[in-house]
């Protein structure tokens, strides 16, 4: 059997780049600064310049960014904020941290993205946020969304955790809600080794408020705290892997981009299967190349036994999951969502995929879909 393809090849791009890490994280170690030094803070302004944001502010996670914008956004106990039923469990789970309820929008059949349609039935006077995640690496409608929620006097915190480097009529992904909140986990397509996220926002008082929240809510003086907050720092050995990574985001795009485009003209006339679309305006980064099919279990299990790696994200939409049992949704209530969770597949896609690989891929998929 030939070798075995894997989702992600996070040794390959080790290799491919292995000097450089190397160096920078002895350039920290022998600084023997660890925690919010200059690799950080370097890290932040070019996060912020890729970004097209005025302030980036890096944390411990992508999680503790969405948590820590939307504190800042003035999200507390009682409230209510949208959120979309087809995502990572982090998008709805720090709601529930703050005290406030999850209220869960279906998605659209096409882009797995918030539904723009159903927002607005969403919002009641308990509202205080808008979270519209940019799924799989393409941008939500925002331009549908962000009116709807300006009209509503609500914020906008985007989820743009696996949508680095996509844009949205020409605006960079994160820059145009009130908060952008992005994740370095290992698997992203900007990944750290280890846990590391960031907060983008272009005004001033936000960015000052997430750097005392971070910081156990201290201002002017590291040991008074104004208001409780966290221990969410970005350190600078992350800082220092993730500033060599960025040099190469743009060529690792192109390079996802153009194995996107492979699969779309292998795969486009195979029948059961529907490909990922991208919506007018709008760049895809492809964090993940998700298609649907009928029979995806069986269609899984067919790639697994030629040794092809695939992977479901996600399997139970948030209405359904068991945390959220107490808010009484049904099976049913969120139609688009829970055919999702039924039918996606993600398929191997990283830029070191080559077109012997993307070949077995589509070739095996061809087959298991026609059985």
């Amino acid at each position: 059997m030939p070798a075995p393809i894997p989702i992600l090849d996070l040794v390959a791009q080790f290799h491919a780049i292995e000097q450089e890490l190397r160096a920078a994280v002895e350039d920290v170690l022998r600084t023997g600064k660890f925690i919010l030094g200059p690799q950080v803070e370097a890290f932040e302004s070019e996060i912020a310049r890729t970004c097209g944001v005025a302030h980036a502010v890096g944390v411990a996670s992508g999680t503790d960014a969405l948590l820590l914008a939307l504190r800042t956004a003035g999200v507390g106990l009682g409230d209510e904020v949208i959120v979309p039923a087809f995502s990572y469990i982090a998008t709805a789970d720090v709601v529930t941290l703050l005290g406030a309820t999850p209220v869960f929008c279906d998605i659209l059949p096409d882009t797995f993205n918030m539904d723009p349609g159903r927002l607005e039935g969403c919002i009641t006077r308990r509202t205080r946020a808008i979270v519209p995640v940019h799924l799989f690496g393409q941008p939500a409608a925002m331009d549908r969304i962000l009116p709807i929620a300006r009209s509503a006097q609500l914020a906008v915190v985007e989820d743009a955790a696996q949508a680095i480097g996509a844009s949205a009529d020409g605006r960079p992904a994160g820059s145009l809600g009130d908060f952008g909140c992005l994740s370095f986990y290992p698997t992203k397509n900007l990944g750290a080794c280890g846990d590391a996220g960031m907060i983008l926002t272009s005004t001033p008082e936000a960015a000052a408020r997430v750097r005392s929240l971070r910081g156990h809510g201290a201002v002017a003086h590291k040991y008074i705290s104004d208001e409780q907050g966290w221990n969410s720092r970005l350190d600078e050995l992350q800082a220092a892997i993730l500033r060599v990574k960025l040099r190469h985001l743009a060529e690792w795009t192109s390079a996802r981009q153009a194995h996107a485009a492979r699969y779309e003209e292998l795969l486009r006339a195979v029948p059961g299967i529907t490909l990922p679309r991208v919506a007018p305006g709008r760049t895809h980064v492809y964090h993940q190349y998700t298609i649907r099919v009928a029979h995806r279990d069986r269609v899984q299990k067919h790639l697994a036994s030629e040794g092809i790696a695939s992977a479901v994200y996600y399997p139970v939409p948030l209405h359904l999951q068991p945390m959220f049992a107490y808010l009484g949704f049904q099976p049913g209530s969120m139609p688009q969502a829970e055919r999702a969770a039924l039918e996606v597949l993600s398929l191997p896609i990283y830029p070191e995929l080559t077109a012997e690989q993307i070949g077995r891929v589509t070739s095996s998929l061809a087959n298991a879909a026609a059985g």
